[in-house]
């Protein structure tokens, strides 16, 4: 288990350079834009504009915080992306522009090298317990406030890794706030 705070959270500029990310967790560790097999992270977007493209790249984007904003994937219907909508996925290396609807956003962004590992980004809205499988890496993110999870105290942005190969099992998150559970899962190779 480990335990990533919000304040060493690492920050760089966006792919393309309009914008600045903040990087909760990438792996291989120190891998870049172009080596990493999966990131987390979040940015705050203050203007309309296309993302960055990230060839053979599997990518879930949620809303943190503000009105949100209007997202239109090259092949797919425009989708309206809110604070408490569902996590919304779509290839990365797919034409994407971003249509603010009311102010600036900060978004949470998690991408999977497509072939080598899939994810799935759940979003909660109250307390529970969250199941999970030993071939499983589970990433939880604190969107605000803060969360008891395995009597660790985690506060607004931090992140908990359970790196795969953990026991099996059952996991209780004590909150009122909302949080994301973040599944990443290493494909079969050939």
């Amino acid at each position: 288990m480990r335990i990533l705070r919000a304040a060493d959270h690492r920050r760089m500029p966006w792919k393309n350079g309009k914008g600045e990310t903040v990087e909760i967790a990438v792996f291989p560790e120190g891998a870049t834009v172009d080596t990493f097999d999966w990131r987390i992270s979040m940015a705050p977007v203050v203007s309309d504009g296309l993302f960055s493209i990230f060839e053979d790249i599997d990518r879930t984007l949620s809303i943190l915080t503000g009105e949100g904003m209007m997202l239109s994937v090259e092949g797919l219907a425009p989708t309206l992306l809110g604070s408490n909508s569902a996590p919304f996925s779509f290839r990365g290396d797919a034409k994407t522009n971003a249509v603010l609807q009311a102010g600036p956003i900060t978004d949470l962004n998690v991408m999977t090298r497509r072939g080598h590992f899939s994810h799935r980004v759940t979003r909660f809205a109250q307390a529970g317990e969250i199941r999970f499988a030993a071939d499983t890496a589970l990433v939880i993110v604190v969107v605000t406030g803060h969360a008891n999870v395995a009597e660790i105290e985690l506060n607004s942005l931090d992140a908990m890794i359970l790196e795969k190969g953990t026991e099996s099992g059952g996991l209780r998150i004590e909150t009122l706030e909302p949080y994301f559970v973040i599944e990443i899962v290493a494909l079969a190779s050939d």
